[in-house]
Order: structure tokens, then sequence, then C-alpha cells
């Protein structure tokens, strides 16, 4: 008997009710990625094209830890603070991170400002040829009022410094002891106004960082492991304190071709901080860093606990956390097809933590259905 829903189109196919598509799901071969329950906009596109590739199915253990060293000092830090100027080559990358915590529990925030922005189908599609004409600063407010904006623009709209990185209306600013953000934003797909202040007060620079590949193309630099926040926002209408955390990472090629997954989080600790940042090279290698960042900014490598596994997104991406006993996902702020962020509890040297986890696919990323749904999260403006 012909199975008519079969030949349908892939788009008429993903406009179907949604008994229909379950009925057809149960009854096919291989397994589907159960997307009924996700917002409709991404369940529809993600049936363009077929199935998504898999993320890496098994979280495995092999590699206790690889001792980082002391690092080495690079461009990027030879001076305290983020140096916004970092020279980013063809087909390179570099972003600053920002993942925030509010003292109630009942907020969160990330902030990442990007050049040669590594998630981006305009880049990809550019042949990553100028990194500065793709720049964009991301901004994801956790809550009860939930935004998430990310513009892409090109080389007009940037102006960057030592200390100073500025994106169209938002802008970045370090003054020797404090990171100040002036956010203008618009929300992904419906535009609403993203639109505040941010305050980040480091409590120890750290002037290391470490490199994830064997030539040192890919290198991770904990700018601030321990930090407090100020957050006010007019657009929505929030304001709170809590604890920060700052790191920054560079390439000097695509991050696709440095790697297939990683996985990494930091956890906040009475001592200062532990982080562990370990994944698979596309050569089939294995990274692994394991660091104790004291209050003073000190950093060594530290024992890595087991491998706690934490429950699979609704995109079927595992996630692993580091943990000396059971942990748990205390809310999932990100979850895409390739790419999950947590904000997590785990058990870190006898002490409860407080910890955020992400977990990225690049086999994933690099697949037709997930650039194709990208633009739709992250629009373009030429200045």
């Amino acid at each position: 008997m012909r199975n008519e829903f079969s030949e349908l189109p892939p788009l008429l196919r993903a406009l179907s009710p949604v008994e229909t598509r379950r009925a057809h799901a149960s009854a096919a071969r291989t397994p589907q990625v159960p997307l009924d329950d996700l917002p409709p906009l991404w369940t529809a596109l993600a049936r363009v094209g077929g199935r998504l590739p898999p993320a890496n199915r098994s979280l495995t253990d092999p590699v206790r830890s690889i001792p980082p060293g002391e690092g080495f000092p690079h461009p990027a830090c030879l001076r305290t603070g983020p140096r916004f100027d970092v020279e980013v080559p063809r087909g390179g990358y570099a972003w600053w991170y920002i993942d925030a915590m509010s003292d109630c529990g009942n907020y969160g925030l990330t902030i990442i400002a990007f050049v040669g922005s590594v998630f981006s189908p305009y880049y990809v599609g550019s042949g990553k040829i100028h990194p500065e004409d793709h720049v964009a600063i991301n901004v994801a407010l956790y809550g009860r009022k939930r935004r998430w904006a990310m513009t892409e623009r090109g080389h007009r709209s940037l102006d960057r410094s030592a200390n100073h990185f500025r994106v169209g209306p938002s802008h970045i600013d370090w003054d020797g002891g404090c990171l100040s953000l002036g956010i203008e934003e618009r929300g992904a797909v419906f535009g609403e106004p993203v639109r505040g202040r941010i305050r980040i007060h480091p409590e120890a620079l750290v002037s290391r960082s470490f490199p994830l590949d064997p030539d040192g193309l890919h290198r991770w630099h904990p700018i601030a492991a321990r930090a407090r926040i100020e957050v006010a926002f007019d657009r929505p209408g929030i304001s709170w304190t809590g604890d920060a955390y700052v790191d920054s990472n560079f390439g000097a090629e695509p991050m696709e071709k440095g790697f297939r997954t990683w996985q990494w989080s930091r956890h906040h600790v009475p001592g200062g901080a532990a982080v562990f940042y370990e994944g698979t090279r596309t050569d089939g290698s294995q990274f692994a860093l394991s660091l104790r960042i004291d209050r003073a900014g000190l950093v060594t490598p530290r024992e890595t606990p087991s491998l706690a596994r934490l429950r699979t997104t609704n995109w079927l991406m595992p996630r692993a956390i580091r943990s000396d006993g059971p942990a748990q996902v205390l809310k999932t702020w990100e979850d895409t097809p390739f790419y999950a962020r947590s904000a997590a509890q785990t058990r870190i040297d006898g002490h409860t933590a407080l910890a955020v986890h992400e977990s990225l696919s690049l086999t994933r990323f690099i697949s037709p259905p997930v650039q194709f749904m990208l633009p739709f999260r992250m629009p373009r403006r030429a200045f």
C-alpha cells in the first residue's frame, strides 16, 4: 500500500497534523528526533532537509586528566583584562563569554561577543574569508522574563580596541577593574527590545591561556573565574545581582575543522572555581583540561571527578558533567539541535556547587538542516 505521507514534500510533511507525523514516526525504521514538544518554528524547520545527524551518541570517560601545565602567554592576554583587540586571521574566530546566576536563583544570563561568529550561517556561506565582517553580541536572559537576541552585523558596525568592543548599538568596556556593558538589541523572531546595563567586578584575573589542540590553533582563556555582577534592564524590566564568570576563546582556523564535540563546565566552590573542558577533535583524539582557579587567580591542575550523566535534551543532545557524586540539571537554558547550555548542581571537593554546563556537537552544526534553521534565529544587518 502506497505511503502517501512519505511522498509528500518535506515542508508539507512538517505542516501535517501532529497525529499523522507521530504515526509515521512510530512506523519508521530509523528513530526520528522528537520535535513535537519544541517551539513551532523550530519544529517545522527541523524537518526540512531530512533527519539531523546524530550527536555524540555515547559519552565515555577514557581520559581522567591531561595536566595543562602552566599554560602560556598569548597576545590576547599578555596584559590583564579581556584584550578585545586580538587579531583574528582568515577563517578564524574570537569570542568573549559571560555567564551569571542571580543570588535569588530565579534569573541567569549569558552574553557572548563574537568576531568571526562561529555559529553564523553567513560566515559559513561566505567561505570564512573576513571574520570582522561577521560580528555580533549575543544576549540571553533566563528566568520569568526570558529574552534571546543575536543580530549579526558587518565590519562597518564594529569598533574595538584593547579595552573597548562595540557592535552596532551595544558595547562592552573594560576600565581595569570593571566590565561595563550597554545592551541595545532586538529579540530573535519577534524583534522585542532588549535594553539594559550590566556591570561585572572580577575577584581576580587570569593572565594565561590554554591550548585545546597540539598546534595551539585553538586556545581558551579563563579571564575571571569568579566575579560579582549587577544587572539592570528596562526592556524587559528586571534587575538583580549575582555571581558571574568570564572567559574567551580564540581560533586560527574554523572551529568545526578542529573539533567534533565538547563538554565544558565551570563550578563555583568556596575556594574559587573548578573548570573542566574536554572533547573530541576531528582526528579522533581527545583533549581534557581539569583546572582549579583560586580567588587570587592562580590556576593549577586538579584531579578530574567522575563523569555524571545528565538527562538528554529534547534534541537528543547527550549531556555529562564532572561531579564527585550525583548531579542534576536545575534549568536547561539553551536547547538547540547542536548546542545545549544548562544550570546544574554538582558536588566538587566535598561542597555542593552551582555550575554552568555546555554540550556542543559541531557535526550537527554543519549539517544542512541546522544551517537552514539558523538565519531564523540569527538575522543579519550589513551595518
